[in-house]
């Protein structure tokens, strides 16, 4: 194995189609994820990709104040983890966190760019964060490297990125040619819309953020939500002295003793170290690229309870252990939002019933959409037998029955 195998790889796609429902998604996206995802299946080695997606998503005239829509970006995100999913069930490619030979750790990482921006001979690219966590192309060509492969669609638009992104990238590191792969893109649409063009509405986003869930081999569901839960933050300024902060309630192993094939269900130390060198790849920002792929500081680690900083301490991530369905939403008064899947909508309801018992503000619920197959398969593929392919249980059950076959 080369050395530079152990590195991700990243797959560069070209803007959205407009609108970006799931079946145009499909259409324009899902043969260069089946190139990328093909190249990188090893059976001797597991590998990682981040698929990053250009997209004018933040509006506002000052790099400072930025405000994006929400329901629109957790869209795409989602309709780009099911392509990924669906993908992966049909190469039989595990797609969970440290999966193993064969497997590819993917993450959908969302760059705001606007390609008819016009730069300056002399410009120089460096990392410039705003108030959220999306960040451009010049600041994420500044923090994200070095990269094993990097998969480019070989389409005008496609190309047209992939020098730009070169062009910002220039003396991160040296690549050679083939590290440089051009990949078949799809069929983009546009379909113009009467009138002038108006943007969605935009979303405000929030102090404190708070989710909870297993997170046992986290998966695309998992990382969905947790990307969706970050976009909703809103990041202080480096020289506030503020920080944002994103508590994920990470469920006890004694709640998780009656699931099935409960006894390789990973620790809660696995499982909240997982979430947070997840989170890493969407929120760190150094020009010193995966050198300082950790927080910035060492994960602070007491029992039940993990912090870590990024971004010059504007961001806090807080994994706690819980032992109930309400977990910290119930302990914390000055929580701002709580994001939930489709599963656990009725969980959210319950937190706002006890929150007002209580005599606490209730909290805004932000639902995420579902990994849906039947709408990005051209397959007839039942969603309820897709999300099961995907799920915790069903990666348990493989551990499972791969162990009983090497005995």
């Amino acid at each position: 194995m080369k050395q530079r195998d152990k590195l991700p790889s990243l797959l560069l796609l070209p803007f959205p189609p407009d609108p970006s429902d799931r079946h145009l998604l499909g259409a324009a996206y899902r043969p260069s994820l089946v190139a990328a995802l093909s190249r990188l299946k090893s059976p001797t080695a597991a590998a990682r990709l981040t698929v990053a997606v250009p997209c004018p998503i933040l509006h506002g005239p000052y790099l400072r104040s930025k405000t994006l829509s929400w329901p629109h970006a957790q869209a795409l995100v989602a309709g780009i983890y099911a392509i990924v999913a669906v993908v992966c069930s049909q190469l039989s490619i595990a797609t969970e966190v440290n999966g193993g030979p064969g497997s590819v750790d993917t993450t959908v990482v969302l760059i705001d760019h606007d390609r008819n921006k016009r730069f300056s001979s002399d410009f120089r690219p460096s990392i410039e964060p705003n108030n959220t966590v999306v960040v451009d192309l010049a600041t994420f060509a500044s923090a994200y490297h070095p990269w094993n492969l990097i998969f480019h669609v070989s389409n005008e638009l496609g190309t047209q990125l992939h020098q730009a992104y070169l062009r910002f990238a220039e003396g991160k590191q040296t690549l050679l040619q083939e590290q440089l792969v051009p990949v078949e893109g799809g069929l983009t649409m546009n379909v113009a819309k009467p009138g002038p063009s108006a943007s969605p509405p935009q979303t405000t986003g929030r102090a404190t953020v708070c989710l909870g869930g297993t997170f046992d081999y986290l998966h695309p569901g998992h990382k969905l939500l947790l990307t969706a839960g970050a976009l909703l933050l809103q990041v202080p300024r480096k020289d506030s002295g503020e920080s944002c902060r994103y508590i994920i309630g990470i469920t006890g192993e004694e709640l998780l003793k009656n699931k099935m094939y409960a006894e390789y269900v990973q620790s809660w130390d696995e499982r909240a170290r997982n979430v947070i060198s997840f989170l890493s790849q969407i929120l760190q920002l150094s020009d010193r690229g995966w050198k300082d792929a950790a927080p910035a500081a060492p994960v602070e680690e007491k029992d039940g309870d993990f912090q870590a900083s990024f971004r010059n301490g504007t961001i806090r991530v807080q994994c706690v252990r819980i032992q109930d369905p309400f977990g910290p939403t119930i302990t914390v008064a000055d929580i701002d939002a709580l994001v939930v899947s489709g599963e656990t909508r009725s969980g959210g309801r319950a937190v706002n019933d006890r929150r007002t018992e209580q005599g606490w503000r209730a909290l805004e619920v932000f639902e995420v959409d579902v990994l849906d197959a039947e709408e990005v398969s051209d397959e007839a593929t039942k969603t309820e037998s897709f999300a099961s392919k995907i799920s915790s249980s069903a990666i348990r059950q493989q551990r499972a029955q791969a162990n009983l076959q090497a005995k």
